[in-house]
C-alpha cells in the first residue's frame, strides 16, 4: 500500500528522510556511504527530469506534463535506461557502474518499505540487464606494499626520526628560535615514523586510526586506547563497534619512543594530532579564550612558545587528530622523499590501504586464511576472495609438481 505522498510525491522528497536512515554519527550526517548515496540520487533525478543524458534525451516526465519526476513516473524501464546511461553515456568502469546502481537500488529497496512504491523496480531482471558483470575488483584497492617498499619507507623514517632527534640535541639552548624549529621537525619525524609502522604492520584501516570528518565516531585513536605493554590497540572497527588489534613487535619502539618525544599532557591526547598550523591555532585561541584569557594575554603566550602545538602541549589543549586525508598526504610526502619504487596504475604513492593488503598478504602466505582473517578484521570468505590470486598461485605451483612428478 503506497503512502498518501507515494506516487503522486516527486523523488527527491523523500531524500532527507532516507538519508537520515542511513547516515552515521550525530543527527545521521555523517559516513562515506551516506555522501557518494547523495550524490549518485541527485544526478539519478537530474536525468529523470531529462538534465543529464544525451542532447535527446528529455526525461522520464510525459511530455506534455510540465512538472518534476515522480513516483508514478518510476518503471521498470525508467531503471533499465538508467542502467544503460550508466554503463554507455558516463564511461565508468563496471565495478563503479554497479556501485552507482547499488545506491540507486537501495533507496528504491527503501521505498517500498516506506510505502513510497509498491514494487522494487531496481531489482527486476530486466532493469538490471544493461548493467555489466562485476569484475570483482574494487576500484583503486589493488595496491599491495612489497616487502622491498615496506622496508625502504621504515628505513627512511628512521633515518629522519633519528636525524631530526640528533639535531635537536646540537642546537645550543641559547638559540631558543632554533631549537623550536628543531623540536618540531624532531616531533613530526617522529610522529610520522609510528603512522608509517602501524599503517605497515598492523593492518588497521587508515579511518580507524585517525580523525574521519564524514563521521564523527572516528575522532582518531587516543593514548587512553594504547597499551604498549601488552601490545594492543582498542579501534572503532567499520563493523561499527570497538574492538582490539594487535601491535606487533615492530611498531612498539616507535610508538614508544614518538610518545616520550610528543609527551602528552594526558592519555585523553589523540595518538596522532595534526600539526596543520591554522588547526591547531584556531584550537589554541579558542580554548584559551574559553578559560577567560583576553586577546594580549593570549598573543603574548602563543609569541613565547612560538609554535602553537607546543603551547596546547604545555596548557593541556586537546589538538584533534590528523584526518584521513591529512594521513595520505603524509605518506604521499613521505613516498616522494624517501624515493620509494611506485609501480602502480592508479596511484603514484604508497597509500594506506596498500600497507595493510600487503601485510595481508603476509599473513595468508605464512599463516592461512584463517588467521589473516582474525588479523584483517574481516570474514575468511572475505579474504579468500581478495587473496584468490595466492591460492591460485600455490595450486599452479602443485599441479607443476605432480606434472614434473608424472611426466618423470
Amino acid at each position: 500500500m503506497l503512502s498518501d505522498s507515494g506516487a503522486g510525491g516527486s523523488l527527491d522528497e523523500t531524500f532527507t528522510r532516507y538519508f537520515q536512515d542511513i547516515g552515521k554519527g550525530r543527527g545521521s550526517s555523517g559516513g562515506h556511504y551516506r555522501r557518494n548515496s547523495k550524490r549518485e540520487l541527485e544526478r539519478f533525478v537530474e536525468w529523470a527530469a531529462g538534465e543529464r543524458g544525451p542532447d535527446e534525451w528529455t526525461g522520464i516526465v510525459p511530455d506534455d506534463a510540465d512538472r518534476d519526476p515522480k513516483f508514478d513516473d518510476l518503471s521498470e524501464s525508467v531503471f533499465r535506461e538508467y542502467a544503460r546511461h550508466l554503463t554507455s553515456d558516463r564511461g565508468l568502469k563496471q565495478n563503479t557502474v554497479q556501485t552507482y546502481y547499488a545506491y540507486l537500488s537501495a533507496w528504491c529497496g527503501w521505498c517500498v518499505t516506506e510505502g513510497y512504491l509498491d514494487t522494487h523496480f531496481a531489482q527486476r531482471a530486466s532493469a538490471t540487464a544493461p548493467l555489466p558483470d562485476d569484475d570483482g575488483r574494487r576500484p583503486g584497492d589493488q595496491q599491495a606494499w612489497t616487502s622491498d617498499q615496506r622496508h625502504t619507507l621504515t628505513q627512511y623514517v628512521d633515518d629522519a626520526a633519528y636525524e631530526a632527534s640528533e639535531r635537536l640535541s646540537e642546537v645550543p639552548a641559547d638559540d631558543p628560535d632554533a631549537k623550536a624549529r628543531a623540536r618540531y621537525k624532531a616531533l613530526r619525524a617522529a610522529r610520522d615514523r609510528a603512522l608509517v609502522y602501524l599503517v605497515a604492520y598492523t593492518a588497521i584501516r587508515i579511518g580507524e586510526l585517525v580523525r574521519d570528518g564524514s563521521d564523527p565516531r572516528r575522532r582518531g585513536v587516543r593514548w587512553e586506547d594504547v597499551s604498549l605493554s601488552d601490545g594492543s590497540i582498542d579501534v572503532y572497527r567499520k563493523k561499527q563497534s570497538w574492538d582490539s588489534a594487535s601491535l606487533p613487535d615492530p611498531v612498539i619502539e616507535p610508538l614508544r619512543l614518538y610518545k616520550r618525544r610528543l609527551d602528552p599532557p594526558s592519555d585523553q591526547w589523540a595518538v596522532f594530532p595534526t600539526l596543520h598550523f591554522a588547526t591547531v591555532s584556531k584550537q589554541v585561541k579558542e580554548e584559551l579564550a574559553n578559560r577567560g584569557l583576553d586577546e594580549e594575554e593570549i598573543s603574548t603566550l602563543r609569541e613565547d612558545s612560538d609554535y602553537d602545538i607546543f603551547l596546547a602541549l604545555s596548557k593541556n589543549i586537546r589538538v584533534p587528530s590528523i584526518t584521513t586525508d591529512g594521513a595520505r598526504g603524509t605518506l604521499k610526502r613521505i613516498t616522494e622523499d624517501s624515493d620509494v619504487d611506485v609501480e602502480h596504475s592508479k596511484h603514484e604513492y604508497l597509500a594506506p590501504h596498500g600497507g595493510r593488503r600487503g601485510m595481508g598478504e603476509v599473513l595468508v602466505r605464512a599463516f592461512g586464511y584463517t588467521v589473516a582473517a582474525r588479523y584483517l578484521d574481516n570474514s575468511e570468505e572475505m579474504v579468500r576472495k581478495r587473496y584468490s590470486h595466492i591460492e591460485a598461485g600455490e595450486l599452479g605451483d602443485a599441479a607443476a609438481e605432480a606434472i614434473e612428478d608424472i611426466d618423470g
